[in-house]
């Protein structure tokens, strides 16, 4: 079963929010700039909500990091930019208020492809996990992924 499809618990949860810890001890540096903590506010509860995600993108002319929400429509940090784009990023030390944005399918696929060509092992387990299967680096397949992955760019405010 694609882990898209089930909502992590137990130790698989306990293993996502592991690195938040990383950058609550100053410790975000050694994830690099492959990974971003990002702060957003609970749609329900208003509270600050943390997450880590991974960086399919980072735009340093523009300063915007695109990632994808691993858990599709139904991730709870997506559902609340959703809600609230306003959203801080942390990028090792370096923290910066954020506007996000959702790409359009087309544009999404644009970045999986980009993101495939360059790790492409990463991305045969990414679609794994998400999917259900390994799939290879094409343009067809990045359309299709990008419908149960979106896209989400974050630019600096």
């Amino acid at each position: 079963m694609p882990i898209a499809d089930k909502r992590p618990h137990g130790l698989l949860r306990l293993g996502f929010r592991l690195p938040i810890w990383l950058y609550r001890f100053h410790l975000g540096w050694m994830l690099g700039e492959r990974f971003l903590l990002l702060t957003h506010t609970g749609r329900k509860s208003g509270l600050l909500r943390q997450t880590v995600i991974e960086v399919v993108r980072h735009d340093k002319s523009t300063g915007t990091y695109f990632v994808a929400s691993g858990f599709g429509f139904k991730s709870d940090w997506f559902l609340n930019i959703k809600h609230n784009p306003n959203v801080a990023i942390t990028v090792g030390q370096h923290t910066t208020s954020a506007q996000a944005r959702q790409l359009s399918e087309g544009d999404g696929a644009k970045e999986l492809f980009d993101y495939g060509q360059r790790h492409p092992t990463a991305f045969k387990e990414l679609s794994r996990l998400l999917i259900g299967k390994s799939i290879d680096v094409t343009e067809e397949n990045c359309r299709q992924f990008s419908k149960v992955a979106p896209l989400i760019a974050f630019e600096p405010r």
